[in-house]
């Protein structure tokens, strides 16, 4: 019996979802998008080519006036097919796949998972742009140049110095655009789905968090001072370690 990724293959080549594929044959859908591309895998060029056929002419049978002044086929302005055949010519055929998944998924669920993504990038944002104290200074190279005389080599460099008072406001400005656009996501989540919704209890508790992470930054805002950014140029002498 052929190999569970060579019968993939073909299914995949004859239209098949990654999803029916992987419940077919008792695999996780990131399995098979591993064969599609230790394979391979290619629609375009594996697809079995059609055969020729007689067409019969479009309309009503001879006669029948059931359908009279009908020719058949879609009504005039129909768009059927019109996206997928536009988009399939400028788009890598990856993202058409995505495009085809998001068909099963609601307004609702979309938002669901925009929700998601922003909240976990606003927990993770507290350990990125975390300030230990009042002397965590970052301490940067922002440009250097490099200066030769006929006795020795004379470096040139401007650093870019981050006072903690500094990463604290940018961190405090972007956690709050952050958290507004979180809130606006929560309220157009609320609008699409019923109250029975279990979604909602997780919302709860996220909006509880932003509350109370709001109220904070508010508190610190009100007392911080904004100070600019300072440059230093040191210049070293060539072997200088320092």
């Amino acid at each position: 019996m052929a190999e569970k990724y060579v019968l993939a293959e073909k299914d995949y080549v004859k239209g098949m979802k990654y999803k029916d594929i992987a419940e077919k044959y008792e695999v996780s859908i990131n399995t098979v998008k591993s064969w599609k591309k230790l394979y391979g895998w290619n629609r375009k060029r594996g697809a079995p080519k059609e055969k020729s056929v007689h067409t019969k002419k479009r309309g009503a049978p001879k006669g029948n006036i059931n359908a009279k002044g009908n020719n058949g086929g879609a009504p005039k302005g129909n768009q059927n097919a019109v996206t997928h055949g536009f988009f399939s010519k400028y788009l890598p055929e990856e993202t058409l796949e995505i495009m085809e998944d998001m068909k099963e998924r609601s307004a609702a669920d979309l938002i669901w998972d925009q929700i998601q993504i922003q909240y976990a990038a606003i927990i993770r944002a507290q350990q990125i742009m975390f300030v230990k104290n009042q002397e965590d200074i970052t301490k940067e190279i922002k440009k250097q140049k490099s200066m030769v005389s006929e006795d020795q080599e004379m470096m040139e460099t401007e650093w870019e110095i981050q006072f903690p008072w500094d990463k604290h406001t940018t961190f405090l400005n972007a956690q709050s655009r952050a958290m507004s656009e979180l809130r606006s996501l929560i309220k157009q989540f609320d609008e699409l789905t019923s109250a029975d919704d279990e979604r909602r209890l997780k919302l709860e508790h996220m909006r509880l968090n932003i509350e109370k992470t709001k109220a904070e930054v508010d508190k610190i805002s009100k007392g911080s001072d904004d100070k600019p950014i300072e440059i230093l140029i040191k210049r070293k002498s060539k072997g200088d370690g320092s």
